[in-house]
């Protein structure tokens, strides 16, 4: 009788160490590592893949996958670079690990909403250039009791709202079409937060925009032109979600305007940000400030989301029904 053949498990993008570590003490699995040359081939070898968002897996490399890649699973909540409708055409089920992000992304969400309104990366460049700096003629804005508006009140957008009540005293504006008749009521005081049935409403009085939304065809451009043209004169807008959500040329245009304050981009069009992309557009703005999709990036949170997801491994390697999660597909 031939023996049965060892499941492989493919950590295709770099995992905290500890995850890896929990992993590679699975009795039963050949595990392979993302330095490993082999990690290539992990279309034609693999039972399980790990990955974060650097991979993408699309409809043709799914397609062409040996019939024994049975799962996937992603680190960290969005899925969008993975071919979820091939995967489920080949019957191969994708797992992601949702509702771990919520903590550190709220946390830049604040930080670069700071940095903006406080020009904290403009005062930098100038100092280090050697520049003078004239403290009056460059004035920050206060956010203490200002308004954020939420776009997308899921596990990221309550999380802010608490901060942002916490540390600013401000009001929460929130916009989210597909959460339940009251939602948030239970994390958030009573009264403390206004829900708006339309996004309009919203731009019209937040000082600060906030998107917390997937990338789907529902969302790509929602912030555009007629969306800028509504909202407050002086308002900061701040992407931690995905590029594609905001219309970058409109972006531009409302910046060098006036008419926005400054924006806070943490996912963009183009990820890396690089000059050969953006040249002397959102990348040299002053009221720009950009980080390189790192809102879950904390040592912290990936140990954390790390180890859910070789949990769901652990659980698809014993076939142990009551702890492998609902897939997403």
């Amino acid at each position: 009788m031939k023996p049965t053949q060892e499941p492989s498990v493919y950590v295709v993008d770099p995992y905290h160490d500890v995850a890896i570590a929990k992993l590679q003490r699975h009795p039963s699995a050949k595990v392979v590592l993302p330095h490993d040359s082999n990690k290539e081939d992990f279309l034609q070898k693999a039972t399980i893949v790990l990955v974060r968002s650097e991979t993408v897996i699309n409809a043709t490399m799914i397609q062409g996958a040996h019939p024994g890649l049975r799962s996937i699973i992603k680190q960290g909540a969005g899925v969008d670079n993975i071919d979820i409708e091939a995967a489920r055409k080949k019957g191969i089920q994708v797992w992601n690990t949702p509702g771990l992000n919520g903590e550190a992304v709220a946390e830049l969400t604040i930080t670069l909403a700071m940095c903006v309104a406080r020009r904290i990366c403009e005062f930098d460049r100038l100092i280090r250039n050697g520049e003078k700096v004239v403290r009056s003629k460059m004035l920050g804005k206060s956010l203490f009791r200002k308004t954020v508006g939420i776009v997308g009140m899921g596990n990221i957008g309550l999380e802010l709202a608490k901060k942002w009540q916490g540390a600013m005293g401000g009001k929460v504006v929130a916009f989210d079409p597909y959460a339940k008749d009251g939602a948030w009521s239970q994390e958030l005081p009573l009264g403390s937060f206004q829900r708006v049935e339309k996004l309009e409403k919203l731009l019209e009085v937040a000082d600060v925009v906030s998107l917390h939304v997937p990338l789907t065809p529902s969302t790509t451009n929602l912030i555009s032109r007629r969306q800028f043209d509504l909202m407050k004169e002086g308002a900061i807008l701040i992407n931690c979600a995905r590029g594609g959500i905001v219309d970058e040329t409109a972006l531009l245009e409302a910046l060098n305007s006036g008419r926005l304050y400054g924006a806070g981009l943490d996912a963009m069009q183009y990820e890396p940000p690089t000059a050969s992309a953006y040249g002397e557009t959102l990348l040299r703005h002053p009221r720009v400030v950009m980080t390189p999709h790192v809102g879950a990036s904390t040592a912290e949170n990936q140990e954390k989301s790390g180890l859910a997801a070789v949990d769901i491994a652990y659980a698809l390697l014993d076939s142990d029904v009551e702890k492998i999660p609902r897939p997403v597909v």
